[in-house]
């Protein structure tokens, strides 16, 4: 049994035949736990930013004492940005 058998298809690209912003993230994660960091990275080049975005997020719900809401803020927003970034690479690139 392999986990990629697994993986959720983009509904996006079955639809249109186009890569949608988020397309790679499941490959990427996979990769960044076998430990092929520069493939993950080539993959989805926000994967890190993602991984800490969700970390810092389960630290919000874990530590109530700490407001991290400025540092989820901003990690969503560079996620976002190296998200919009590498998708026009991709389309115009690629």
């Amino acid at each position: 049994m392999k986990i990629e058998d697994y993986m959720i298809p983009c509904l996006n690209k079955q639809l249109f035949g186009i890569d949608c912003l988020g397309c790679g993230t499941q490959r990427a994660l996979l990769l960044v736990l076998k430990g092929e960091f520069a493939a993950a990275f080539h993959m989805f080049p926000a994967i890190y930013t993602l991984i800490a975005f969700f970390a810092v997020t389960g630290l919000h719900f874990v530590d109530k004492s700490r407001n991290y809401h400025k540092i989820m803020v901003s990690l969503a927003i560079v996620n976002a940005v190296i998200m919009i970034i590498s998708y026009i690479y991709k389309q115009t690139h690629i």
